[in-house]
């Protein structure tokens, strides 16, 4: 179930995230301070959307809030790099799952215009909770660059050279033994036009305590 809601207090808080780039732009805001906020009323707006879509009595019980970027090889070194947003918000009823596509100098406005989709789960409808694990293929690239770049220049590389073949093979051992890991919800029957339900970042504790909650909803089903 995908779409856009328009409410007042939807309009309210996307004029108060243009308020804090307005504020920044001008020197009232440090980056850290402007982050920080930035990072709360996105979440702010986010919980919004969600909540015109809960029914009467429907309450939010846990949250889980990423983003992640991707690295992209052909991608021009003067375009700003995007980030993906995903908020999980579980409430007594089921599970929500807002995505946005995130440029830092553009202010998210939880629409269209960032590409924000909400999906939604019912507890009866999930089957199980897997664990899957991929290696950190573009950590394993970079470490082999560093280490094959200071073996090849290792005459004009004195002391570093060494350094940096010791820092590359830690990068591709680091990639290979403790890949990234994530849960991914998956319900009884494929949903057309959805992308699996993942639960990134496992090491948060918010992460953690949604796992355990979808754990316990499960069991009693």
């Amino acid at each position: 179930m995908t779409g856009e809601i328009m409410t007042t207090d939807l309009g309210a808080l996307r004029k108060e995230i243009i308020n804090l780039y307005d504020k920044r732009k001008i020197g009232d805001l440090t980056e850290r301070k402007f982050q920080s906020r930035l990072a709360d009323k996105t979440v702010e707006l986010y919980r919004t959307i969600v909540m015109g879509r809960m029914a009467e009595g429907e309450t939010i019980q846990m949250e889980h809030h990423t983003i992640l970027s991707h690295l992209k090889l052909t991608q021009s070194i003067l375009r700003e790099p995007e980030q993906f947003a995903t908020s999980l918000f579980a409430t007594d009823r089921r599970l929500f799952r807002v995505r946005a596509t995130l440029i830092l100098s553009i202010p998210p406005t939880g629409d269209h215009r960032d590409k924000t989709v909400v999906d939604e789960l019912s507890y009866k409808r999930i089957a199980s909770l897997k664990v899957r694990r991929q290696v950190r293929w573009g950590e394993a690239y970079v470490g082999a660059a560093f280490a094959g770049g200071a073996a090849i220049f290792s005459p004009w590389l004195d002391m570093t050279g060494p350094v940096l073949i010791g820092i590359g093979s830690l990068g591709i051992i680091h990639a290979f033994l403790l890949p990234t890991r994530w849960v991914e919800v998956v319900p009884e029957n494929p949903i057309p036009d959805m992308d699996p339900m993942n639960i990134h970042v496992l090491r948060k504790k918010s992460a953690r305590a949604l796992v355990q909650f979808l754990q316990q909803k499960l069991s009693r089903s």
